[in-house]
């Protein structure tokens, strides 16, 4: 027969204690409750486990070599314990979180030092993805959250749109664009352009943005995600389309910006399961990053 929990708890207390009284008083049980449990476990392990020596319990050898055994299932559930209580606290645990290249360049890392400040002890899995691919991640369970930069509408994820931002022209500091306050896709049309892949998402929201031009945008490079758009141009490779959260606190210093109208409007969206609810920790990163969302955003005006 198998020891369960209560029998290895109770005969834990007997070996700590040296006697059935201690052991009662451990345990805030009675004494004939500890004795008949501890008769009941010698005669189905079919060990004695102690002698009985004038009124007092001595242990035997095997008890001795059992005691070892049954300190470290103890401590197992201690530590069971103790996680459940930090969980309860939000204190530790882990965190999965992905984000697309736009909010995970600077928004969402700094989401999680903030979070980081007030759960020191808390795991976070952090990766930047695409959007098919943070879709797949968070519809598996594979992940806890996912931010996104744009709109997202697929039936196999829970998304809650966070903030609106815009799309903006930018350009290395010192070109002819920073005499303007706002850009027009015409305003373009002389300069070559650093573009994405038109079948991608972000491609094809640019695309549209900028297909009023009676004149073609010539567009001489192709990156995959707005930070390597922001990379190339400080680098004086181009000029790009990207949105507000790639530009946070000023992330690309050799960078200026202005407000591409007709306005189109970015909607950063919030990815969990369908079927599981947010833990505690994970609604916690969510509060600080809403009220990171505000600051990212800021005002429409020229920089």
């Amino acid at each position: 027969m198998a020891m369960n929990l209560r029998q290895i708890e109770m005969f834990r207390a007997v070996m700590v204690t040296g006697s059935i009284s201690g052991a009662a008083r451990l345990l805030s049980v009675s004494q004939p409750a500890i004795s008949r449990l501890l008769s009941y476990t010698e005669d189905r392990l079919g060990l004695t486990l102690f002698e009985r020596v004038k009124g007092r319990v001595q242990p035997t050898p095997e008890a001795r070599q059992l005691f070892a055994e049954a300190e470290l299932v103890h401590q197992g559930v201690t530590r069971v314990n103790d996680m459940a209580e930090e969980l309860r606290r939000g204190s530790a645990g882990s965190i999965r979180l992905l984000a697309s290249p736009s909010v995970g360049h600077m928004l969402v890392p700094k989401a999680i030092g903030r979070f980081r400040q007030s759960h020191p002890d808390v795991r976070v899995d952090f990766e930047i993805l695409t959007l098919a691919e943070l879709i797949a991640r968070i519809a598996s369970h594979r992940a806890d959250l996912a931010v996104t930069s744009m709109a997202v509408e697929d039936p196999s994820v829970k998304a809650t749109q966070i903030a609106e931002g815009r799309l903006r022209v930018i350009f290395p500091e010192g070109h002819p664009l920073g005499s303007k306050r706002v850009v027009k896709p015409a305003d373009l049309v002389p300069y070559p352009m650093i573009g994405y892949g038109s079948q991608t998402p972000y491609g094809m929201v640019v695309n549209r943005a900028l297909g009023t031009t009676p004149k073609p945008i010539r567009f001489n490079a192709q990156v995959r995600f707005t930070p390597n758009a922001c990379s190339l141009v400080q680098a004086g490779g181009g000029i790009a389309i990207v949105d507000d959260f790639v530009l946070v606190d000023n992330a690309w210093p050799n960078i200026r910006s202005r407000p591409l109208v007709p306005k189109t409007t970015t909607r950063p969206h919030l990815l969990s399961s369908r079927v599981e609810p947010l833990s505690r920790i994970a609604r916690s990163f969510v509060q600080g990053l809403m009220e990171l969302v505000p600051l990212a955003t800021g005002p429409d005006l020229p920089d």
